[in-house]
C-alpha cells in the first residue's frame, strides 16, 4: 500500500453515558436527562447530559443543584460504569467488522485506520456511514464520525457535526473547512495557548498554519512547531492499534468516600479493598511484580497528598496494601479526615526475575501465597467478588460485597 493516501476515521459517541441510560430505559427518551452522583454522598455533579438537557443550558460538572435550578423535571440517573465499558466493548466489535487497526483514545473515542479496508468496503465516507447506522440500529447509540487522511483532521471533522454523523475533510477541501474555525478548535490548544497566538493576531487555525514556525517555536517551544504540522494538515502520526503491555505503566484505583472518616481502621479497610483491585487488575494485565506502590490523599479541604516508596517486587494484595497503609501511618496526621483514597503500583519487570541466592527461600513462600491469591481470584472469577473477601473487608458493612472494579479508575 506505498504511496496510498491513508484514509483515517475519528469515531465519538454522541452524550456516551447518557446515552446508554436511555438505551437500557428507552422510558427516558426524549427527556431531559442527567448521569450523576447521589447528591447526599456529595457526588452531585453532572457526569453526562442528554440532547435535551443541554437544551437548558445544563453543563458537565456543574453541581445536581444548580442543574435543577435550571430544569425542575430533569431525569436523574447514576452511573452504571460496567455497563458503560459493555457498550464501549460492543461498539469496537462494530468497527472491527471494517479494520483490525482501532485505538482506543477514551472510552467514548476512537481512531480507525481503514486504508486497506476501502477497496472491500468503500470509500471513507460510504464507511463511516455504515458505521453509524450499524451503532444507531444495533446498540440504540449514536456515534459522530470524522473522516480524513490524518488523525487530526479526522477528529477535528467528527467535531463539525453532532450528534449521529459523518463529516469530510479531504486534502481537496482541508483549507475551506479547517482554515477558518478558531484556533482553540486545534488539539493541544487551550485557553493558555490561545491567548498566547491571540497576542500576536493568529486567531484562527488558518493563522497558525500561515505563521513562521521560528515565532512558534519562540512563543511555545517544541509545542508550537508540532500545532503547525497540525494545523497544515502535515501530522503523519499512525493510528496505535498494536498495544504490548510494555505500554502499561501504572496500575491505580481510588475512591471518593460518602463520608470523611479518621480511624485508622476504616482507612485501612479502604486500603486493602482499593489493593484487592490493584492486584486484580495487575494480574489480568500479566505485567508481572511491581517495584514502586504510591497512595494519594484527599482531606476534607478537598488538598491532594501523594507519596510512594520502592518495595520488592510483588503482584501480591497483601504487600501492596500493608505497604499502602504503612506510607499512609507514616505521612497522614493521625486523626485527620479523609476524604479520598487512591492506590497505585508501577516499575512492572513483565516477569523478568533477577533474584539473588538469598532470595530464594523468600521466592518459594512468595509462590505459595501468589498460589493463594490466584485461587481466590478464579473463585471470584466464576462466583463474583463477594464470596470470598477479606476478614479487615468483611468487618465493614459498606466494604462487604463491595463491587471494586466498580470503582473510579486512576488514569
Amino acid at each position: 500500500m506505498a504511496g496510498q493516501e491513508r484514509v483515517i476515521l475519528h469515531s465519538d459517541l454522541n452524550n456516551f453515558f447518557a446515552s446508554v441510560e436511555i438505551a437500557l430505559n428507552p422510558a427516558l427518551e426524549g427527556k431531559p436527562l442527567i448521569v450523576c452522583g447521589d447528591p447526599k454522598e456529595r457526588h452531585g455533579i453532572v457526569l453526562a447530559k442528554n440532547e435535551e438537557a443541554k437544551k437548558y443550558g445544563i453543563k458537565t460538572a456543574e453541581t445536581v443543584y444548580s442543574a435543577l435550578k435550571k430544569c425542575p423535571n430533569l431525569e436523574r440517573v447514576p452511573s452504571h460504569f460496567s455497563e458503560y465499558k459493555r457498550y464501549s466493548r460492543m461498539v469496537k466489535e462494530i468497527y472491527g467488522r471494517y479494520t483490525e487497526k482501532i485505538e482506543e483514545c477514551s472510552i467514548d473515542e476512537c481512531s480507525l485506520d481503514i486504508t486497506e479496508s476501502v477497496a472491500l468496503f468503500g470509500d471513507g465516507k460510504e464507511i463511516a456511514e455504515k458505521i453509524r447506522k450499524e451503532v444507531r440500529e444495533e446498540l440504540g447509540v449514536t456515534v459522530s464520525i470524522g473522516v480524513s487522511f490524518n488523525k487530526v483532521f479526522a477528529k477535528l471533522a467528527s467535531e463539525l457535526k453532532k450528534p449521529d454523523a459523518v463529516s469530510v475533510i479531504t486534502k481537496d477541501n482541508y483549507k475551506q473547512i479547517v482554515y477558518p474555525l478558531p484556533v482553540n478548535e486545534m488539539l493541544f490548544v487551550g485557553g493558555a495557548t490561545e491567548k498566547t497566538l491571540a497576542s500576536y493576531g493568529i486567531k484562527t487555525i488558518g493563522d497558525l498554519a500561515e505563521t513562521e514556525e521560528e515565532l512558534l517555536v519562540r512563543l511555545l517551544g517544541k509545542r508550537g512547531r508540532q500545532l503547525r504540522v497540525f494545523a497544515r494538515g502535515e501530522d503523519n502520526e499512525p493510528v496505535k492499534w498494536q498495544k504490548t503491555k510494555e505500554d502499561l505503566k501504572s496500575i491505580g484505583n481510588s475512591t471518593t468516600l460518602s463520608k470523611d472518616i479518621s480511624s485508622r481502621e476504616e482507612i485501612k479497610r479502604w486500603i486493602y479493598a482499593l489493593s484487592e483491585s490493584v492486584a486484580g487488575r495487575q494480574r489480568e494485565a500479566d505485567v508481572g511484580r511491581a517495584n514502586t506502590v504510591h497512595i494519594v490523599v484527599r482531606d476534607e479541604n478537598l488538598r491532594d497528598f501523594t507519596w510512594q516508596t520502592k518495595i520488592p517486587p510483588t503482584a501480591l494484595c497483601g504487600d501492596i496494601a500493608k505497604t499502602a497503609y504503612a506510607l499512609f501511618c507514616q505521612h497522614y496526621p493521625l486523626g485527620a479526615k479523609v476524604r479520598m483514597l487512591g492506590v497505585t503500583v508501577s516499575g512492572f519487570d513483565y516477569h523478568i526475575e533477577q533474584m539473588t541466592i538469598g532470595e530464594v527461600t523468600g521466592k518459594k513462600e512468595y509462590e505459595k501465597r501468589e498460589r493463594a491469591e490466584n485461587a481466590v481470584a478464579k473463585i471470584r472469577e466464576k462466583y463474583g467478588y463477594a464470596t470470598l473477601q477479606r476478614g479487615i473487608v468483611l468487618t465493614d458493612e459498606k466494604l462487604n460485597g463491595l463491587d471494586i472494579k466498580g470503582q473510579k479508575e486512576e488514569k
